[in-house]
């Protein structure tokens, strides 16, 4: 066996168009390299380049270096970890927590570095990164200088690439909780036993962009911990903040009671069930924020998702008030934007009102979509307003 992978010249036309992924269908010829760098090359011998190796992985490799003569060491990390936290830079004078490496965005397959104030949570979630593991954290901690690293391996990918789950300390210390201020607004993020590392930071820009449309009553559907709700508090007269998570709900009182916000009111409520009820009650709201989980987990659940988007949609449209303002969003990567396009084109059509698109949203700064890596992105929104005539 080489030490080099050999990759078929369908794989090695895939990279040559700009997407870092090899299947294992694609390796004509396994490295004889344990989990980690590899140099690859295409079935002429042709070089290209570096890639991630993870033998039990159904993505065996994935390329991190078109350069096949640079060394993949600890000059390298520094170089491609500092360009990814320099990106980040803007971020600094409105918030204090942020990704710093978002995987493939960032040209570094399977790294997660959130930042939340002065501690980091790292996800590896490949073979290949769980190898190089010393080396990643060395270098974050010169060059962001962590008062505490924790691993938040908790992701079932760990699985299919032959890895335990769990989460764990790997440098100093990370409290239960961090408070994060993002635009002013203040919330309590649980890096060690919150969704995803801790909080949902890629709502950020969404939220303050939503926020400079508050007014009158406001709705929050699928609060989560109240982040949209926190934001439109400043301008609404009055939020609704929805969630079926008591202990979710729990948290959102308490990020209130934080930012001194005394006109939030949390209804412990199926949002389906509560979009309903709402609507036979005859209520209007001015400002809506639609902000539900990923509805499609694969692509056997896209047609069920569709449905449910549309449900979702076709309700709060129906809630709007005349000029009102609704915020709708899709974290489902299996949902093109296309598709959501399609789904809320056929809500704002059943609902019988003129919705105007107002505005398409995609990732913020920190969570870089790659064009020909369509995997780098996944969330997606609208702003829509209800561009029926007051009386």
């Amino acid at each position: 066996m080489s030490s080099i992978a050999i990759v078929t010249s369908r794989g090695a036309k895939r990279l040559a168009a700009g997407h870092p992924w090899v299947f294992r269908s694609d390796l004509a010829e396994a490295p004889s390299e344990p989990a980690g760098p590899v140099r690859m090359a295409d079935p002429r011998g042709q070089p290209l380049g570096w890639a991630w190796w993870s033998p039990t992985s159904e993505i065996v490799l994935r390329q991190v270096e078109r350069d096949g003569d640079v060394s993949i060491d600890r000059t390298w990390w520094r170089s491609r970890l500092a360009h990814a936290i320099a990106r980040r830079a803007p971020l600094a004078t409105v918030t204090n927590a942020c990704r710093l490496v978002h995987g493939e965005g960032d040209g570094l397959p399977a790294l997660v570095v959130d930042r939340y104030d002065r501690w980091l949570v790292v996800q590896f979630l490949s073979a290949a990164i769980e190898a190089q593991r010393g080396v990643i954290v060395d270098v974050l901690q010169e060059l962001a200088g962590p008062a505490g690293i924790l691993a938040r391996n908790d992701a079932s990918v760990r699985v299919r690439e032959g890895l335990s789950k769990g989460v764990e300390l790997v440098a100093g210390q990370v409290p239960e909780e961090v408070e994060v201020d993002e635009h002013g607004v203040h919330y309590l993020a649980a890096p060690w036993t919150g969704q995803k590392t801790g909080a949902f930071l890629d709502q950020r820009e969404n939220r303050v962009m939503l926020r400079a449309h508050a007014r009158g009553r406001a709705l929050d559907v699928f609060s989560y911990h109240g982040s949209f709700a926190l934001h439109l508090a400043r301008g609404a007269e009055s939020v609704t903040a929805v969630d079926a998570s008591a202990s979710a709900l729990a948290r959102a009182r308490a990020n209130a009671a934080r930012n001194g916000v005394g006109n939030l009111e949390c209804v412990e409520a199926d949002a389906f069930e509560f979009l309903r009820d709402a609507a036979a009650r005859g209520e209007r709201y001015d400002v809506i924020a639609l902000d539900p989980p990923a509805l499609a987990k694969n692509r056997g659940s896209i047609s069920g998702a569709l449905r449910g988007y549309k449900e979702l949609n076709l309700r709060a449209m129906r809630l709007l008030a005349p000029g009102g303002v609704l915020f709708t969003a899709s974290c489902s990567y299996h949902v093109t934007k296309p598709m959501f396009l399609d789904v809320v084109g056929d809500a704002a059509a059943d609902s019988h009102r003129p919705m105007i698109l107002r505005a398409l949203t995609g990732q913020p700064l920190d969570h870089p979509e790659i064009l020909t890596i369509p995997e780098t992105g996944y969330l997606k929104g609208m702003l829509l307003e209800n561009g029926e005539h007051t009386a």
